[in-house]
């Protein structure tokens, strides 16, 4: 599809972690990372806070970067509510149909409609009676044929232009819908998710319910971004999603039990559509607390990853890395001093070679380059940088280039206690580096998430619980990865990428 352009008024904001050098003509950031190079005609637009779309110029300016990630649409002149209809998928579960319900009313009036799709429900008659309570109506599936097929069906029974899928045991809080709608101001968005959040019903905390509160799968951080694969905010959950039914073409895959949301969401950026994570939009979600519950649903998402992997390819890789990061790496992983000289040494080379990359070639006024250059698709800017504090490509690729190592070690570390854990463990018993290296792998980056997602005042205890939480939760989805790309007879989701280059090429 042709892009549309931007409406007059729109207004995107930097992001705070976005480096800004060489003046402001060079930001970096993003995710994946970008190199973007702006010149002065381009810079007299960015001298304030934020830039406010009212000409081609700026419109184009302000699409580039919202794209790149490295600002960010505040949005505005959206549909209004009487153009969406929520749409509910629910088996049972009076009682936490009835909150939801209540709380859609409450924080959505004037809504164009709800349904609520009953999926074969044991007792119909009750989610009748609360939804008539709340002013929706009921579509019957007389048989269960998942959440996929019940979402497909309210669609199917809804007319507005916009559906808002909500999950059976989600609380939206005040202000989600209007915060959500107002990004589809924007012709090029077909679709938008909030931030799910840990349902506070004021019951006591055990390890899995903190664990989940701070480090739920389906809470995608505090940041807005652009949903995009292989990135910072790769997928949405359909918990909570909002789509314009222009977009939302053929709906979910029945046949696909898990992974459903992450497979729509990819094929309608796949078809143009722009992607939009809103965190300034809070649905709260009741997370399990079970610990046999818990780790049995880890382990289910696990399985999602070898359809994923069959039907995206190079969308799901356990680790991505540039060829270069990827053998420093490698030497690093080797254990002897010699093999850690080398990784120096090959990180040294890659430095010069992203210092080279990064020298200005005099491209056009306004020119998005995806990172390509060594380490460079490995960088994480973590940290907000005002404009000039390094220049010169020499000394930026200097701290790029540590930073891009860190961000592949991260990676390695991750997928070693994650995806290839089997293997890892297999190996451990022959092999004392490899045991060494699991272990550190598994405290290093256990600790280093704790320190992370903490809260204020945690102790050793707290840091012993997350990290063992947080192994349990790998050791549950590398289960169920494994079980997967066994069942659908496919490796794929647990080969890495170290081609360097995006999912597209």
């Amino acid at each position: 599809m042709t892009t549309p352009r931007l409406p007059d008024g729109w207004t995107v904001r930097p992001d705070p972690r976005t480096w800004r050098v060489d003046g402001g003509a060079t930001w970096i950031g993003g995710s994946p990372p970008r190199v973007l190079r702006l010149s002065a005609a381009a810079r007299e637009h960015l001298t304030g806070p934020e830039l406010v779309v009212g000409n081609a110029t700026t419109a184009a300016l302000a699409r580039l970067l919202s794209d790149a990630g490295v600002a960010h649409p505040v949005g505005g002149g959206g549909p209004a509510p009487d153009e969406v209809t929520v749409v509910v998928p629910v088996k049972d579960r009076p009682h936490e149909l009835d909150r939801l319900l209540a709380a859609v009313v409450a924080t959505a009036p004037g809504l164009g409609g709800i349904v609520v799709v009953d999926d074969g429900s044991d007792e119909p008659a009750r989610t009748e009676e609360v939804v008539g309570r709340h002013g929706g109506r009921v579509v019957r599936h007389e048989a269960s044929r998942g959440p996929s097929a019940a979402r497909n069906t309210g669609a199917r029974a809804s007319t507005t232009p916009v559906v808002a899928f909500l999950d059976s045991d989600v609380v939206p809080e005040p202000g989600w819908l209007y915060t959500l709608l107002a990004h589809l101001g924007d012709p090029a968005v077909g679709a938008v998710a909030p931030r799910i959040v840990a349902w506070a019903d004021g019951g006591p905390e055990n390890p899995v319910t903190r664990y989940e509160r701070r480090r739920s799968s389906l809470d995608l951080g505090a940041r807005p971004a652009p949903v995009t694969a292989r990135s910072r905010v790769a997928y949405v959950p359909s918990a909570a999603l909002v789509v314009r039914r222009e977009a939302f073409g053929d709906g979910f895959r029945e046949d696909m039990p898990v992974a459903e949301d992450v497979d729509l969401v990819w094929r309608i950026a796949a078809a143009g559509w722009r992607l939009r994570y809103e965190p300034a939009a809070r649905v709260a979600h009741e997370h399990r607390a079970a610990v046999r519950a818990w780790l049995a649903r880890k382990a289910f998402y696990g399985t999602g990853a070898a359809p994923l992997a069959r039907q995206h390819p190079r969308r799901v890789p356990p680790v991505a890395l540039a060829p270069w990061t990827a053998a420093a790496v490698t030497l690093l992983g080797v254990q002897r001093r010699w093999s850690t000289v080398a990784a120096g040494a090959v990180t040294l080379v890659a430095t010069a070679r992203l210092a080279r990359g990064l020298r200005k070639p005099g491209e056009p006024w306004m020119v998005l380059r995806a990172a390509r250059t060594p380490h460079e698709c490995d960088v994480r800017c973590q940290h907000g940088r005002t404009a000039d504090t390094v220049g010169g490509p020499v000394p930026l690729a200097l701290v790029l280039a540590p930073w891009g190592l860190g961000g592949a070690l991260w990676q390695a570390a991750g997928a070693l206690t994650r995806h290839w854990w089997p293997v890892a463990a297999v190996a451990a018993l022959a092999s004392r580096r490899v045991r060494r290296a699991v272990v550190v792998a598994a405290l290093a980056e256990g600790l280093a998430d704790w320190w992370r997602f903490r809260d204020r005042g945690a102790g050793p205890l707290d840091a012993a619980l997350h990290v063992a939480a947080h192994r349990a939760d790998d050791l549950a989805y590398g289960a169920g990865l494994w079980w997967g790309a066994w069942r659908h007879r496919t490796p794929a989701p647990l080969l890495p990428d170290l081609s360097g280059k995006g999912p597209d090429g």
